[in-house]
């Protein structure tokens, strides 16, 4: 005896229709599918086309998406916010919102489309994954490259200008180090490459404290026709090598020039040292066989500096006869 169940259908009984159910506004039917297709009295699956219109309910989001760019810190901030760039969204304590070098500057920014979160130093954490945020971050939109033809035009308006090259530094610490002496010092650009290197990065702009907005970057695909630019600008290229160069204190630094810093463990490439005129090297008198990136652009960018202002008349300093 068989144990299978049989539907009894009875005749004339009208198809049952499940009632409508309701997702978000649309009206969408359980079955609806009325009228099966039948062949020889069998029914056929028929394929049901998606409906269109059903939007799916959302998942849970993160509090941050991936794509985005993270800075905190007062300085980091503060200057993001003094020189109105494009912010999404401010997370910023109750204390500090109030403060007189913030407050000012967070409604201006809120005005230009900004969302202001008042939250919790916890809440701050979380969002910085523990860094010394010191009560405030910001998500910032990504960073705008200059072209480098705009950046030698804009080198060139002042006398002597000084751009940075920075030949495949991966180390985002290093390279906001590079851009904080540079800017601090007076030179008037970088230029890295877009392959192989750290690009500015949230990491970047917290290590260079403030100075990405007054120093512009340019990123290209090809290094060593952007030094042929540079080259065909007037510029004379010194690139900073261990071995075979001329010691950096014997070399007169006059005129446009670009300082090419090497990476942290290879230094320069063989392709960026043949389009370099001239390399020099810091002469070291311990046993250390190499100075860090950062901390050799800074020697050399100062011995530069140091050469012009020896150069330089000043005189309020003059001494004034008896």
């Amino acid at each position: 005896m068989s144990n299978k169940s049989k539907k009894i259908t009875t005749v004339g009984e009208p198809n049952r229709v499940a009632p409508p159910v309701k997702v978000k506004g649309k009206r969408i039917l359980a079955n609806p599918i009325r009228n099966p297709r039948k062949v020889d009295g069998k029914p056929v699956a028929v394929k049901v086309q998606q409906n269109r219109n059903f939007v799916p309910p959302s998942l849970p989001s993160k509090a941050i998406a991936e794509d985005s760019d993270i800075i905190y810190g007062r300085h980091p901030v503060l200057s993001a916010l003094e020189n109105q760039r494009g912010l999404n969204r401010i997370w910023i304590t109750a204390r500090l919102r109030y403060d007189p070098r913030f407050h000012h500057l967070i409604l201006q920014a809120k005005e230009n489309g900004a969302v202001i979160d008042e939250v919790e130093p916890k809440r701050l954490d979380q969002i910085t994954e523990g860094a010394n945020h010191q009560g405030i971050a910001a998500q910032i939109s990504p960073y705008s490259y200059i072209e480098l033809h705009d950046l030698i035009a804009k080198a060139k308006s002042v006398n002597d200008p000084v751009i940075i090259v920075a030949d495949g530094i991966t180390d985002p610490h290093n390279l906001g180090a590079i851009i904080r002496t540079a800017e601090a010092i007076g030179a008037q650009g970088l230029v890295i490459p877009q392959r192989r290197a750290a690009g500015i990065t949230s990491t970047v702009v917290k290590v260079a404290a403030g100075a990405l907005e007054n120093f512009p970057v340019s990123r290209v695909v090809n290094l060593s026709r952007a030094m042929e630019e540079l080259k065909e600008a007037g510029f004379w290229i010194y690139g900073t090598a261990a071995t075979g160069s001329e010691p950096l204190h014997t070399i007169s630094f006059s005129g446009p020039i670009v300082l090419v810093i090497g990476s942290e463990g290879e230094g320069l490439s063989m392709l960026t040292q043949k389009s370099c005129d001239v390399l020099v090297s810091i002469p070291l008198q311990g046993k250390t066989p190499s100075l860090n990136a950062s901390v050799a652009a800074g020697m050399a960018l100062y011995e530069i500096y140091r050469q012009r202002s020896l150069n330089t008349l000043y005189l309020d300093k003059l001494h004034k006869p008896l």
